[in-house]
């Protein structure tokens, strides 16, 4: 059985995913105010390789730009924002029809259940209160066809 990464068009599929979901959360009113600050050039390409190793592929991100706990502690601390992960998730499936990924129902359910997972019951959402509450030493988490596969949680 392939893994997401695969079905997803490995690389490049998940990089034309990252770009259009970049596109149209720059283009929503509520989920554009996360991005105020700035944002590195280079976003789109570091989330499709956080995407790229979440989803079976190479650890490109875990070997270039840092850890877990890194990118859990940047969305930390910004208080609930349910409305903004609601259409972050909007963003996120419009973005699949986009690129296509849509057309295949069961690799569009897998990715739409990864992104809400890592929305809003992932690590980046557990720690609305403080980004210093956030362990070190937290893996990306490895999601599957069937769903959260390794979560990757430091040990003790």
């Amino acid at each position: 059985m392939t893994t997401l990464y695969e079905a997803a068009g490995g690389d490049d599929g998940l990089l034309r995913l990252a770009d259009a979901w970049h596109t149209r959360v720059l283009a929503d009113e509520v989920v554009s105010h996360a991005f105020t600050h700035g944002f590195s050039a280079a976003h789109t390409e570091r989330l499709a390789a956080y995407w790229i190793e979440a989803l079976g592929g190479p650890t490109t991100f875990s070997d270039r730009y840092g850890d877990e706990t890194a990118v859990v502690r940047m969305h930390s601390g910004e208080g609930l924002h349910g409305e903004m992960d609601r259409r972050a998730i909007e963003c996120f499936d419009q973005a699949l029809v986009d690129v296509g990924l849509a057309d295949d129902e069961r690799l569009g359910q897998a990715l739409h259940d990864y992104f809400a997972w890592a929305t809003t019951s992932g690590p980046i959402s557990r720690y609305p209160e403080s980004a210093d509450d956030v362990p070190d030493g937290l893996g990306i988490p490895h999601w599957s066809w069937e769903g959260l596969v390794d979560e990757r949680r430091p040990a003790g």
